[in-house]
């Protein structure tokens, strides 16, 4: 009876071992971020979904009519990188380049319609938050997110089929 005991005593010891050995932990993964090209801006449509200032404040200008949100469109223009600020008040636009992993963009060009508030004030945030540091990462979704960093502001920008 005890030779049963000191066996049974094992296997329990045993299978509890395997089982436990078998358990998994979950794997937490950082995003992955991905190289500024322009074929990677051209591939979506950007829609601004989120910006705060340094402070945490939301930029509240950029976010009037969420039925039309901030929408970066890069393309090329007669073999020329272009982007156009979309659903602004005025027509805004620029030539831009990819300098070292960096998005430099040149003259901005845009309409001078005398805008009202608060559409005047958006057209106004729109190019305090173009300038600055890009970026390009996948959520958890694996949906691509641009942000881009200044020293007043972070905003971030879900990928868009075009």
């Amino acid at each position: 009876m005890k030779n049963m005991t000191k066996m049974m005593m094992a296997a329990t010891l045993a299978v509890g071992t395997l089982a436990a050995g078998c358990q998994t932990a979950p794997t937490v993964t950082a995003p992955v971020t991905q190289p500024i090209t322009s074929t990677a801006l051209q591939a979506y449509d950007w829609q601004l979904v989120d910006a705060k200032r340094t402070n945490g404040q939301k930029v509240s200008q950029l976010f009037f009519d969420p039925a039309k949100p901030l929408t970066l469109k890069f393309f090329k223009d007669n073999g020329n990188d272009r982007v156009a600020f979309v659903n602004t008040c005025n027509n805004i636009g620029a030539s831009y380049s990819v300098v070292n992993g960096n998005v430099v963009l040149g003259n901005v060009l845009s309409t001078m319609m005398a805008c009202p508030e608060p559409q005047a004030s958006f057209d106004t945030a729109t190019m305090a938050t173009v300038q600055g540091k890009y970026s390009i990462s996948n959520n958890a979704n694996n949906t691509p997110i641009l942000t881009i960093t200044n020293s007043n502001q972070v905003a971030h920008f879900k990928a868009v089929s075009k």
